[in-house]
C-alpha cells in the first residue's frame, strides 16, 4: 500500500475521479493526517476494538495500514499519549500501549467519522453489489494461477499477527478477485469504491479478522467448484455484515443500548 507525504493533502489521491458530492469529499476528507490517524485510534479504544492495556504495531506497519506518512503516526500516537488514550512503557516489553482506564471521547475529530453514517452505509451497499457480481464472473473466469493467488493470500492472512498486516493483505485478497474476472473496467470501479471504504478503516480484534479469513476460504471453494450462486452468496454475506460490525453499526448498536 502506498505511503502519502506527510501534511494537508495527504488524502487527496483519488479525488479527482470523485463527483463533488461522493462521500469521501465530505466529512473526514477535510481533516488532515494526523487528525484522521488520532480519530480513527481513538474511535477503535472508544469502541472496545483496541483493548485497555493493548499494544500497538510498530509504526512504519501502522501507517501502511492507514495509508499515511510515518512521521504522521508518531505524531500522532505521542499526542494521544497527551490525551490519556495511548501511553509509551519502557523496558523489555514495552512501546506503545493502549492505557489500562483510556479517556473515552478525548479526540473532537472522531465526531467527523461518527457523523458519516449515512455515507458509509451507501458505500457498503456498493461494496454488496460490485463484489456480488464479480464474485459470479470470478467463480467463471478464475484460471488456476488466479485460483493460487487467492489460496496464498488467504493462507497468508491465516498467519497474519496483527490488524495493520492483515489489512494489506485483505485488500490484495478482494482486488485479486476482481481482477480474476477477467473485466477490467468491472475490477477498476470496485478498486474505487474499495479505496473509499478503506478510508475508514479501524483498528479491529483480530479474532473478528479472522472470522473474515475464514469467509474468505469459504469464497475461494466456491469459486474453485464454479459455484457462481454460492460465490455471490458467499460475497454478499461478507460485505452485508459490515453494517454491523464496521464502526457505524457499533455506534448503532451502542445508542440503542444506551436508550
Amino acid at each position: 500500500m502506498p505511503h502519502h507525504q506527510d501534511g494537508p493533502d495527504t488524502q487527496t489521491a483519488d479525488a479527482a475521479a470523485l463527483p463533488f458530492t461522493a462521500p469521501a469529499l465530505n466529512g473526514i476528507r477535510r481533516l488532515t493526517a494526523l487528525e484522521t490517524v488520532r480519530a480513527r485510534i481513538a474511535l477503535a479504544v472508544d469502541l472496545g476494538l483496541l483493548a485497555p492495556g493493548e499494544r500497538l504495531p510498530p509504526t512504519d506497519q501502522i501507517a501502511a495500514a492507514l495509508d499515511v506518512g510515518e512521521i504522521t503516526v508518531r505524531r500522532a500516537l505521542s499526542s494521544l499519549c497527551q490525551d490519556g488514550v495511548l501511553e509509551r512503557r519502557r523496558g523489555r516489553n514495552g512501546g506503545t500501549r493502549v492505557t489500562d482506564r483510556p479517556t473515552r471521547g478525548a479526540v473532537e475529530a472522531t465526531e467527523a467519522y461518527r457523523a458519516q453514517d449515512t455515507e458509509v452505509h451507501a458505500l457498503i451497499d456498493q461494496r454488496l453489489v460490485l463484489e456480488c457480481g464479480l464474485a459470479h464472473l470470478a467463480a467463471r473466469n478464475a484460471d488456476e494461477a488466479a485460483m493460487t493467488h487467492l489460496q496464498h493470500l488467504a493462507d497468508e492472512m491465516d498467519q497474519i499477527p496483527t490488524w495493520t498486516e492483515f489489512h494489506g493483505c485483505d485488500e490484495r485478497f478482494h482486488l485479486a478477485v476482481a481482477a480474476a474476472t477477467g473485466v477490467p473496467a468491472a475490477a477498476e470501479a470496485y478498486r474505487s469504491v474499495l479505496r473509499q471504504l478503506y478510508r475508514y478503516y479501524l483498528p479491529y480484534p483480530m479474532d473478528a479478522l479472522r472470522q473474515s479469513n475464514r469467509e474468505h476460504h469459504a469464497l475461494i471453494d466456491a469459486l474453485r467448484d464454479g459455484d457462481t450462486a454460492a460465490a455471490a452468496d458467499v460475497a454478499r454475506e461478507h460485505v452485508e455484515a459490515l453494517h454491523q460490525t464496521m464502526f457505524v453499526g457499533l455506534l448503532e448498536a451502542a445508542d440503542r443500548q444506551g436508550r
